[in-house]
């Protein structure tokens, strides 16, 4: 089963997720053949890390969990909260199977919160300026609900991320600068 996680940095955390960089690091290493995609999101300046995406195909909602709340900087303090959906894989791979630039453009995580009938089930078309890194909807805890769409994307800037979502089909949309993320050598 595929989860996504999105966990948001609480104001002010950074000394402490500075601090706990290897700690973080080391447990996604013990997830690395799970994990579908992962990254840091940024805040306005583009600099100071907001939040923490993962995607991870796990057994069940239980590991899920354990996953997300194990992780070192939740444990620590370093999140004010932690999105966890069932997500499905629509590209069918990997964040390091995409065949783009993995260093330059911009870079943004969109997630659409579900408003109503499902939408943008199926991948994204005419937008050509958009490179699809991971694609995926936002699923109830046991799959059959819809409760919106995530994606990982390249874009020239957040609007044109924001726009591969049918807008008036969301309750919000919210788009954040995103990199690659791992270790960096």
């Amino acid at each position: 089963m595929e989860f996504l996680t999105y966990h948001r940095d609480r104001p002010g955390s950074l000394p402490l997720r500075d601090e706990l960089l290897e700690a973080h690091w080391s447990y996604m290493d013990r997830f690395e053949k799970e994990l579908i995609a992962r990254g840091p999101t940024f805040g306005p300046d583009g600099e100071t890390p907001s939040g923490s995406v993962h995607i991870v195909d796990l057994p069940d909602l239980a590991a899920a969990r354990a996953f997300a709340f194990d992780e070192p900087n939740y444990q620590a303090g370093v999140y004010r909260d932690v999105m966890l959906r069932r997500w499905r894989n629509t590209l069918g791979r990997t964040m390091w199977d995409f065949p783009g630039d993995r260093t330059g453009g911009n870079r943004f995580l969109v997630i659409g919160l579900g408003a109503g009938l499902p939408a943008d089930l199926d991948l994204p078309s005419g937008h050509d300026r958009v490179e699809l890194i991971a694609y995926g909807p936002l699923l109830s805890d046991d799959g059959t609900g819809w409760l919106g769409t995530a994606a990982l994307l390249g874009a020239p800037d957040a609007g044109t991320a924001r726009a591969i979502l049918t807008a008036d089909r969301y309750a919000d949309i919210e788009v954040h600068d995103w990199e690659f993320g791992g270790r960096r050598t």
